[in-house]
């Protein structure tokens, strides 16, 4: 399964987006009134979250529960991510929906603060002959060393 990093956007109108782990939009949707299932089904549709972000420095519990329901990272931002961001960053990828425009802000927020660790994992892993950078990727998200991922598990520490 892919892994993929996940903006969420819960509430009456429900939003989420989906980038892959080099930071490329995947998918984005919304839907009015569908409610928690309605979100897990369309991440499950499209992959294996290794993050969970939300646009507001304070998470609502439905965020938690949907990141709990995947056992992945959650990103929260340092503050509120702004209006004037969030349609700065929907715009260069022509999303216009403002719900589905927080998921993907939040999205590429998570993205740009593991950026560095994942471009780097792209290169070793390129330049050692590994095929699956995702999966290596992935795991340092999950507070993996390079070196750690590549082995295939973490030191005892």
């Amino acid at each position: 399964m892919k892994h993929i990093i996940v903006g969420v956007d819960p509430g009456k109108t429900s939003a989420i987006a989906c980038l892959s782990l080099d930071g490329s939009l995947i998918m984005s949707a919304h839907a009015v009134s569908a409610g928690m299932p309605w979100v897990l089904d369309r991440i499950m549709e499209t992959g294996t979250p290794s993050i969970i972000a939300t646009d507001r420095k304070v998470p609502g519990e439905a965020v938690r529960k949907i990141n709990a329901a995947f056992s992945s990272r959650l990103f929260i931002p340092s503050k509120d991510i702004s209006t004037m961001e969030k349609r700065d960053l929907a715009r260069r990828v022509g999303i216009k929906n403002p719900h589905e425009r927080d998921a993907y802000a939040a999205a590429v927020k998570a993205y740009r603060s593991y950026a560095n660790k994942l471009n780097q994992a792209e290169h070793i892993t390129r330049d050692s002959g590994t095929a699956d950078s995702a999966s290596i990727k992935a795991k340092i998200i999950q507070k993996y060393s390079i070196s750690e991922a590549m082995l295939g598990r973490k030191a005892n520490r």
